[in-house]
């Protein structure tokens, strides 16, 4: 869940931490910084809990979540995390929305834990909220879908965030990785029960031992990744695939992501007493003969997730 604190590239990224000790990882070149370091930006924690650390936007059904630190390469502080987690909860407790897309405001998704801050606290200084963990999300993400839109890079706990999500848009090129163990961390949000479900054991390995990235070439090979798309597109085809997802029974979309994610190591004899609670609620709704009587009449359905 570290920070990744400068991302070399075309355009050199002036870092945000002084820093005392350096780790060079070479797919990247990304300098992490450990400790002892002072703020370049020098924002206090005051002045940025004033500001709208997340951006929401609707347009129809869908919500636009962006999380709002560029400078920052928007690392997750506790401030950010607490953000993300009441976003989330008004995003499940409005009614008129129904997909959610989260992305990063500047040139990145998120570079992970806000390491100025864990320096100065430590372990306890971590940003988790509550039941939901670290970034808000890592260990409980909303009821509704998310699109996670990954522009440039996800790293540390940037990545962890965007596999907290349902699925994944990225663009060309993006660097998606987990290089804790570069800066005497691991990957302590999920990355480690995530990975080796999506990607192969051994490159779940690599990526884990090595501290190097993919891209998202790579990713999207084998399944993490849903589209790849280019540069300056990812939010654009995130909200596709949100409106795709909308046009759909809000019920049956619910139960459907909550029992993928739950299903997963259950026996398939206990899946049926597993899967019963939710094909009772949602066979008998509203929404259930709504979609079949549209199918009959050839009409687009008119949903009212009830």
């Amino acid at each position: 869940m570290a920070s990744l604190t400068r991302l070399q590239a075309s355009t050199p990224i002036t870092p945000f931490f002084v820093v005392k000790q350096q780790v060079e990882m070479n797919s990247l070149n990304i300098r992490c910084s450990v400790a002892e370091a002072t703020n370049e930006i020098d924002n206090d924690e005051g002045d940025e809990v004033s500001e709208e650390l997340v951006l929401t936007e609707n347009r129809g059904h869908i919500r636009i979540l962006t999380l709002n630190r560029p400078d920052d390469m928007n690392a997750f502080n506790t401030a950010l995390s607490s953000a993300l987690g009441n976003a989330l909860d008004a995003m499940d407790s409005d009614p008129d929305v129904r997909v959610g897309v989260l992305t990063g405001a500047g040139r990145g998704f998120s570079a992970g834990m806000d390491l100025k801050q864990f320096a100065d606290g430590g372990i306890d200084a971590m940003p988790n909220v509550g039941d939901r963990g670290f970034a808000g999300i890592t260990e409980k993400s909303c009821a509704k879908p998310l699109v996670a839109a990954v522009e440039g890079f996800a790293l540390a706990g940037g990545l962890e965030v965007a596999l907290s999500c349902d699925l994944i848009v990225a663009s060309e090129g993006a660097k998606l990785g987990i290089p804790e163990a570069g800066v005497g961390l691991f990957a302590g949000a999920g990355a480690l029960l995530r990975l080796p479900r999506q990607l192969p054991y051994s490159l779940a390995m690599e990526m884990a031992l090595t501290a190097d990235p993919i891209t998202a070439e790579v990713a999207h090979q084998h399944g993490m990744v849903n589209r790849v798309v280019p540069k300056g597109e990812t939010l654009s085809v995130a909200i596709e695939l949100a409106e795709r997802i909308s046009q759909n029974a809000p019920m049956g979309v619910r139960a459907s992501k909550r029992l993928i994610k739950d299903v997963l190591g259950v026996s398939e004899e206990e899946f049926w007493n597993f899967q019963r609670p939710a094909l009772e609620e949602v066979f008998a709704s509203e929404d259930a003969f709504e979609g079949a009587t549209a199918f009959a009449e050839k009409r687009a359905p008119n949903w009212q997730d009830k």
